[in-house]
């Protein structure tokens, strides 16, 4: 494409994106006008329309998406190309995208410290989302790789690890139910065997909670959980205090080594099949640093290990270096 064709591209791209021709022309800083001309000068290029007009806003046709396909693929092509002269000059420079679920926090210290002690130039950005969020990033190139738990299948997005990783019951040592973690031979709990007990559970959004709906379902339990929360660590904090929750396990792999909790497993099977995976999108060409980072990433991560006993603490105690941005 043409110099002109490039500028009309980016913003039917922009427009496509963020689901309006006005904000497209906020974020471009044009008038909305602009943006109307160069998306319908496009169209007419290529000779078919690119974006179905509806009373939210604009999307993309079948043609339009094609479109955004193939600009996506520049930008990453053109991000490989940089990123291989850049390591040329040993990654001096560069910024990476990861976009994860809050379970993934605790283990990225690790390897996230040892990439920036060897490609102290590049510049890390974490996007802390949720599960079909994460997998929207990637898809669309918002994020170079991410880290999700169980999610949907996906056609477009390519797993690089996926390690089965169950949902437990998680309580305190004083709590009743951890008598059932110290037997000879622990036996797996039922859903029913929770009811009596104060549980706090994700809300619904989570794919924690749609694991535990379908455990319902085949068990033919109800839960009625006393706390109902969006965070994680919140969940932790009310098994801390005598509470149960339900969580993966390398979400919890710190405090049971540490002998603060006990996770017991469940018997019913959706507990048991979950996994984690590292994901990118599927045909998208990684930059010498994403893949580099990737391979950290599968190297030294808790919840891609076996098993789920924490790496020493040191890598935890040196916290997030400065050059790390979370976006909430």
């Amino acid at each position: 494409m043409s110099l002109v064709q490039e500028r009309r591209i980016s913003h039917f791209h922009e427009a496509a994106r963020l689901g309006s021709v006005r904000a497209a022309a906020d974020f471009l800083n044009v008038a909305p006008s602009a943006v109307s001309r160069q998306i319908t000068q496009l169209e007419h290029e290529l000779g078919m329309p690119l974006l179905e007009r509806h009373r939210r806003g604009v999307k993309p046709t079948e043609a339009g998406e094609r479109v955004l396909e193939y600009y996506r693929q520049r930008l990453a092509q053109q991000e490989v190309l940089l990123e291989s002269l850049q390591s040329l000059k040993g990654l001096q420079s560069g910024s990476l995208v990861l976009a994860i679920g809050e379970g993934f926090i605790e283990g990225l210290a690790g390897p996230l410290s040892r990439f920036s002690a060897r490609y102290p130039g590049i510049e890390l950005k974490v996007n802390l989302c949720g599960s079909n969020e994460v997998i929207r990033q990637v898809v669309e190139d918002e994020a170079h790789l991410g880290l999700v738990f169980h999610p949907a299948s996906d056609p477009r997005i390519r797993a690089h690890v996926s390690r089965p990783q169950p949902v437990c019951a998680v309580v305190n040592p004083a709590h009743p139910l951890a008598r059932q973690a110290t037997a000879a031979v622990p036996e797996p709990l039922s859903l029913a065997a929770l009811d009596g007990y104060a549980l706090a559970l994700p809300e619904v959004s989570f794919g924690i909670r749609q694991i535990v709906a379908q455990a319902e379902h085949q068990a033919g339990v109800m839960l009625s959980p006393t706390l109902t929360c969006n965070a994680l660590a919140m969940l932790k904090q009310f098994a801390l205090q005598g509470g149960v929750t339900l969580l993966p396990d390398f979400v919890v792999s710190e405090e049971v080594a540490a002998g603060r909790l006990c996770r017991l497993s469940l018997q019913e099977a959706p507990f048991i099949t979950p996994h984690v995976q590292l994901i990118s999108r599927l045909g998208r060409q990684l930059s010498v640093g994403a893949d580099r980072l990737l391979g950290l990433l599968r190297e030294d991560m808790t919840a891609f290990r076996a098993s789920c006993s924490p790496r020493p603490a040191r890598h935890h105690r040196q916290g997030f270096p400065r050059w790390l941005h979370f976006v909430f």
